[in-house]
C-alpha cells in the first residue's frame, strides 16, 4: 500500500531561485504540451511529447530548458497523460466520481509542483539531495515508513515549501470496538452516529475575521505590482489557515470512526475510502454551529 509523507522545509535564496527556475520551465513544457494537444485532431502520445520536448531543447527559444534537470520535465509529461486518461475515463464513465474537466494551462501565481523520481534525489542522513537544485533540509515530523520511490517538491500560493514522499506501507490491523455504525450528517451538528456519540463542528467564524479586508485590500492593489504580490500572499496564509483548520477537524473524525468500527468485508479499504470521502465531502460547505 502506498502512502504519502510531507514535510515542510525552508530553501535558501539561490535554492528558492533554482525552484522557480524549475517550476517556470514545467509550466512552459506542460502550456507547450497541451496547446499542442488541443491543435491536434488526435492526442499525441507521450513519446511523441517527449520527442518533441527534445526537439525544442536544441532551438534558441527554448535552449535554457537544459539549465533544469531533465526528471521533472519528462514527469511532468507523464502527468500530463494521467491527465487526459482521467478526463476520458470520465467522459465515457469508467471513472466513478464527478466529471473531470479538461487539463487546463498552468499560471504562475497557482499551486507549483515538481516531481522527482528515484533517479534525480537522494535521502543522506538528514538532507535531501535534488537533481541541479542541492541539499535541502525538510523538518522531519516522523520517519520515513521505507525507501521513497519518489519526491515531490511543492510551493503553495502562501509561498511554502514542502516536499512530498511516496513510500510503501503495511496497513496496521487495529481492535475495533464496533462492527458497524450508521452516520446521520446535520448542519447544527455535524454527525451524529447510531452509537449516540455526537461530533460538533468547530466555529469557523473567528478564522473568517480580517478576510473581507484583506480581499478588499487585494482588490485595490495594482496588477503586477510588489504591493500587490504581497497583499495576495497576506490573503492566501489566511485562506490556508481556514483549511488547515477544517482538514485537521474532518481527518480526524474520519480517522476516529474507520478505526473504531470495522466490518469483514470484501474490500474494507473500499468501505473506508467512502466512510471518508463522505465525510470530507460533507464538510466542503460551511457549517453554521
Amino acid at each position: 500500500m502506498k502512502a504519502r509523507y510531507q514535510y515542510r522545509f525552508y530553501p535558501t535564496l539561490q535554492q528558492k531561485a533554482s525552484l522557480s527556475q524549475l517550476f517556470g520551465c514545467i509550466r512552459v513544457v506542460w502550456n507547450d504540451a497541451l496547446a499542442i494537444c488541443k491543435q491536434e485532431a488526435k492526442k499525441p502520445s507521450f513519446n511523441a511529447l517527449s520527442a518533441l520536448l527534445t526537439q525544442s531543447k536544441k532551438t534558441e527559444e527554448r535552449k535554457w530548458l537544459n539549465e533544469v534537470s531533465c526528471v521533472p520535465l519528462q514527469q511532468t509529461l507523464r502527468n500530463q497523460e494521467v491527465a487526459f486518461k482521467n478526463f476520458f475515463d470520465s467522459c465515457k464513465g469508467k471513472r466513478k466520481g464527478k466529471k473531470l474537466a479538461y487539463p487546463k494551462f498552468k499560471k504562475k501565481a497557482n499551486k507549483q509542483t515538481a516531481e522527482f523520481t528515484n533517479s534525480a534525489f537522494q535521502l543522506k542522513g538528514t538532507q535531501v539531495y535534488l537533481a541541479k537544485i542541492g541539499f535541502i533540509k525538510p523538518v522531519w515530523s516522523r520517519e520515513l515508513a521505507s525507501v521513497p520511490s519518489s519526491a515531490t517538491i511543492i510551493k503553495d500560493n502562501a509561498d511554502r515549501y514542502f516536499i512530498s514522499f511516496v513510500v510503501e506501507i503495511k496497513p496496521v490491523k487495529l481492535p475495533a470496538k464496533n462492527k458497524s455504525v450508521g452516520i446521520d450528517l446535520g448542519i447544527k451538528t455535524f454527525a451524529v452516529l447510531s452509537t449516540g456519540e455526537q461530533f460538533k463542528s468547530p466555529c469557523y467564524f473567528r478564522l473568517y475575521k480580517g478576510l473581507k479586508k484583506l480581499q478588499r485590500s487585494l482588490s485595490k492593489k495594482q496588477k503586477g505590482s510588489n504591493r500587490r504580490y504581497k497583499a495576495r500572499i497576506r490573503v492566501a496564509k489566511k485562506h490556508n489557515k481556514i483549511a488547515e483548520v477544517r482538514n485537521d477537524f474532518l481527518h480526524k473524525l474520519s480517522t476516529k470512526i474507520v478505526k473504531e468500527n470495522q466490518q469483514k468485508v470484501r474490500r474494507p479499504s473500499v468501505v473506508a475510502m467512502d466512510v471518508v470521502g463522505m465525510i470530507l465531502m460533507h464538510g466542503e460547505q460551511p457549517s453554521t454551529s
